[in-house]
This record gives C-alpha cells, structure tokens and sequence, in this order.
C-alpha cells in the first residue's frame, strides 16, 4: 500500500483522465467531420449566416405594418378629504380613483421608391454570402484538421526512421568496438560510432516530441474534448479522381469565387437602393384610443370615450445636405471593389489551382524517385557495413552511408506530407471531395 499511494495521490490530484488518458485513434474523414462541426471559424462563420437569415426575415417584414398596443390606469388618493390643494388651487377629487385607458396604433409604408425591394434583394445576396462563407470555412476548418492529421502521420513515420537510425547506429558502433578490439581499426572509429550513436538517441527524442506535439495539435484544430491522434497509414498513395481542365473548371465556380458573385449582388442592389432617395415617399398610418374612469383599473368598457384617425403622409426629399449623394458615391464604389474582387477571386482561383496541381504532380515524382533512392541508400549502407567488418572501407565511407540514408528518409517522408497536403488544399479550393 505505501508503494502505490503517491501514485494514488496524484490520480486524485490531476484526475484519471490525466493520469492514463492515452489519445484516441481516429480516421482521417473522423477529424474532417469533427473539424466541420467545433472549428471555431465553422461556428463564427454559422453565427454569421443566422445573423444573415435574421436580415432576410428582416428585409421581408419591411413590407408589413408596425403595430402596437397600449394600455395605462392610474389611481389617486385621497388622503381623509375629496379635496386638495395643488399650486394653491383646490381640487375636488372624483369619486371614482381610477382612470384607465387603452390604444391601438399602426402605420405601413405604402411607397419608398422601391427601396424595400432592393433591400430585400440585398439581404438575400448577402445571405447567399454567408452561406457560401459557411462552406468555405468548413473546406478551410477542414484543410486545417487534414494538415494536422498528415503531421501525426509525418512525425511518426519521423519516429520509425529515428528508431531505424539508432538500430544501424547501435549495430555500427559494436561492430566499431569489436574491431578497435581486434586493433583491426584506430580508436578513432569507435569515438565515430559513438557520436553516430548519441545523435541517433537524440533523434529519438526530438520525434517522440513532435508527435506528441503532432497530437495536440491536432486535437485543437478539430475541437476534441478528449486526446486523439491519427489512425496508422494505409500506405495508400493518394490521387486525383479529376483530370486537370476539370479541376480548373471546379475552380472557377470554388466558394472564394460563389461568394465573391454573392457580395457583389448585394453590392448591385445596395447601389439601386441609393437611387431611391431621389424618389417621394407615401405612409399611412391609423390610430384609435379610449379612456374612462371607474373604481377599478379597466382595459376597455362602455363608458370609454374613443376616438381614431387615419392618416396618409407623403414625401419628397429636396436637399438633404448632399447626403443622398454620398450614399449614391459609396454604394458605386462598394460595387466596384465587389467586381474587382470578383476578378481577383477567379484569377486568383486559376492561380491557386495551377500551383497545388504543380505540386501534387510534383510530389508524386518526387515521392517515385525518393522510394527508389531510399532503396538504393539502404542497400548501400549494408554493402559498406560488410565492407567494413572485414576491412574493406574506412568508417568514414560508412557513415556517408549513413548520412545519405537518412536524408533519403526524410526527403521521403516531406514528399508524402507534401503530395497529402496538396490534394487537401486541392479539394478545398474546388469545395468538394477529390
């Protein structure tokens, strides 16, 4: 019992999910659906397109009148007389104390020069937007998890080539050993091997550091209460299911491109409504109220007086203290900064697509040339290593071996990352799976 209580009162300090919790495998479409639903530019971009919806409704009961009710009562009390004195006047209080009254009012543009409609129409467009921003960001949130997901898998295949480094590095500084025993070799090659050595455990280090680091970032881009970490590789190469001149065609019509026609919509309308300012104006308006008193406060009864009127008001602004023309002038600019953001978006779209083609097609060189270099650099150290153990080659040509080998992994483990990342940026500028 006395061995286990520290460790006992550190699980009821920190918790038993601290103490054991291990992350959790998952697939790579489970964090793209994750990141969908908790990335936080996910949630601020669905914020955005229900405060968008809002506008809409907004926009469509500019057409419908403003209504209101009210209703009063008020009592006064006497205090031993029925009468008082205010300002030196006497007043004879009424016999019943409460006073009451109630009312109906409502009013409706009947004419704005047509600026509800182009409201209207602006508030649609810009909810368009939104919901094309929303799916953008859920493509970004998505790129974003996929990044993360594609380091897990980096730095563990990191981790595999620093444990294969160490296993040769190990092998070569007993064979080192062995033949500075023999005073077949200097002293010199065993101090060789032991550096070779010591770089190879720190290397084992540094890996497991960056895949523990791999892991929590995954976990935040994906917005997981719990640890998790990437399922192991398929081994699958990933490709492309679209030729190129498809892909380009996808990219012009990608959310950047849809929400950018969107803006621009709204842009074209909030110009039309401007315009109407230089349009009269016509409203109707109706009311109707009563009141009465009584010895109890009441919302409407017989011995109400009540009285209505019904009024139309017309408009025409003259001068506004050029006003007007200022809004006409931002609305015409707000609509060229739209277009020209249009025809950056679908440059800027051929641009991007044509840079991620490039570089899956290169990493998918790359990846072929590497497997095969990788190949030929293992093969290498293991005829140097023989060469070496009977005499054959100095350490030196076997820890140039060494080094080429080790760069061929990781050469090959960046072209992976690289080929896995481009297919991701790829789908998220199209906004569709590839």
């Amino acid at each position: 019992m006395k061995v286990w209580a520290p460790f006992l009162l550190v699980a009821v300090i920190l918790g038993p999910s601290q103490v054991t919790a291990q992350p959790r495998p998952i697939t790579l479409q489970e964090a793209a659906a994750m990141a969908r639903r908790n990335a936080l530019v996910v949630v601020q971009a669905q914020g955005q397109a229900k405060t968008s919806s809002a506008a809409v409704r907004a926009a469509y009961g500019a057409f419908l009148p403003n209504v209101s009710l009210s209703a009063g009562a008020t009592r006064q009390f006497a205090s031993g007389s029925r009468t008082r004195v205010e300002n030196g006047q006497i007043i004879t209080l009424p016999n019943d104390p409460w006073s009451s009254n109630a009312g109906l009012s409502a009013n409706v543009d009947l004419f704005t020069g047509g600026q509800r409609f182009f409201d209207l129409r602006q508030a649609r467009a810009r909810g368009t937007a939104a919901e094309v921003n929303e799916t953008a960001q859920q493509w970004n949130a998505t790129l974003a998890a996929e990044q993360q997901f594609f380091n897990v898998l980096a730095a563990r295949e990191s981790q595999a080539a620093a444990a294969s480094q160490l296993e040769q590095a190990e092998l070569q500084r007993k064979t080192a050993i062995a033949r500075v025993l023999a005073r077949a070799a200097t002293r010199s090659d065993s101090l060789r091997a032991e550096i070779q050595y010591r770089t190879a455990q720190l290397a084992i280090t540094d890996a497991r550091n960056a895949v523990e680091t791999a892991n929590a970032a995954l976990t935040r881009s994906i917005g997981s209460p719990e640890p998790v970490t990437a399922a192991p590789d398929t081994g699958e190469r990933p490709g492309l299911a679209l030729e190129d001149a498809s892909l380009r065609q996808l990219a012009q019509n990608g959310p950047a491109v849809q929400q950018s026609k969107a803006l621009l919509d709204a842009a074209k309308a909030a110009q039309r409504s401007a315009w109407t300012d230089y349009l009269p104006s016509l409203s109707a308006s109706y009311s109707r109220s009563g009141s009465g008193s009584g010895t109890a406060p009441e919302l409407a009864s017989s011995d109400f007086s009540y009285s209505g009127s019904l009024r139309f008001t017309a408009s025409l602004p003259l001068f506004n203290q050029f006003q007007r023309e200022q809004r006409l002038t931002q609305a015409k600019v707000d609509q060229e900064n739209a277009e020209a953001t249009l025809r950056d978006a679908r440059l800027g779209a051929t641009e991007d697509v044509t840079t991620q083609l490039g570089a899956f097609r290169s990493a998918e060189e790359r990846v072929t040339s590497l497997s095969a270099s990788l190949d030929a650099a293992e093969e290498d150290l293991r005829v140097q290593q023989q060469r070496y153990a009977v005499g054959a080659s100095t350490l030196l040509d076997v820890l140039t071996s060494q080094t080429q080998l080790n760069q061929a992994r990781s050469d090959l483990i960046r072209a992976r990352y690289d080929l896995r990342v481009a297919k991701a940026r790829l789908e998220a500028l199209v906004g569709r799976e590839l």
